[in-house]
């Protein structure tokens, strides 16, 4: 039977810095009186997510949106420009250090596969910054829908043409990936907690590791 390891890719594989970006873009703006940065970033993630949480659109547009919402919410003056340079930032995105060396040892035992939720566009590019092939690259533009979607999954399963029993997913989004996979009857699940956040039982069962390099021999490679 075919056995295929499925990874989300930002904040996973692809090192997303998202946050430090937006700042970048915005700097000519951050010593606004009252404002605080890291509020303000919360926001911004809580609001990607609600956006994905809506009827399908281009992730560009996700970003555009998303990021204009929480800009006026803290008083920031938004400009179409800044959701621009966000999205053009996004393909630049290179991977974690130990990524590359971790996928090289599972492409010796399984396929591997990206379930993401970002536009065909820009993912290749960020595949391409890993430098390692991928039998599979399943995303949101593909489905016409974003994770925690079921939908995104079973459009992934349908595309490889594999039943989900066959397939170990690793991810580090818990709100995302982990929470929405918990009833998919995936063979395992394994979440990559890079940012020491709390699990629940309630979502078990998964392994848990603090980065990728230790995935590999976790599934026996």
């Amino acid at each position: 039977m075919r056995q295929i390891v499925t990874f989300d890719a930002y904040g996973t594989l692809i090192d997303f810095q998202l946050g430090p970006t937006t700042l970048k873009v915005l700097a000519d703006r951050l010593d606004l009186d009252g404002l605080n940065v890291e509020e303000f970033l919360d926001d911004f993630r809580v609001m990607r997510f609600q956006a994905v949480l809506e009827d399908y659109r281009p992730y560009d547009e996700v970003l555009h949106s998303s990021m204009e919402k929480a800009m006026r919410l803290h008083g920031l003056e938004y400009h179409p420009s800044d959701g621009e340079a966000l999205v053009e930032a996004v393909p630049t995105f290179g991977p974690f250090p130990e990524v590359p060396d971790a996928l090289r040892a599972l492409k010796t035992r399984y396929e591997i596969a990206i379930i993401s939720n970002t536009d065909d566009d820009l993912i290749k590019h960020n595949v391409a910054n890993i430098g390692v092939e991928f039998d599979h690259v399943i995303t949101a533009q593909q489905a016409k829908a974003y994770k925690p979607s079921r939908e995104t999954f079973e459009h992934a399963y349908q595309a490889m043409g594999v039943e989900p029993s066959s397939v170990i997913h690793v991810a580090q989004g818990w709100e995302y990936d982990l929470i929405p996979t918990r009833d998919l009857g995936l063979s395992r699940r394994v979440w990559i907690n890079r940012y020491g956040r709390r699990g629940s039982t309630d979502y078990r069962p998964y392994d848990e590791l603090p980065d990728l390099s230790g995935v590999p021999a976790l599934l026996g490679c």
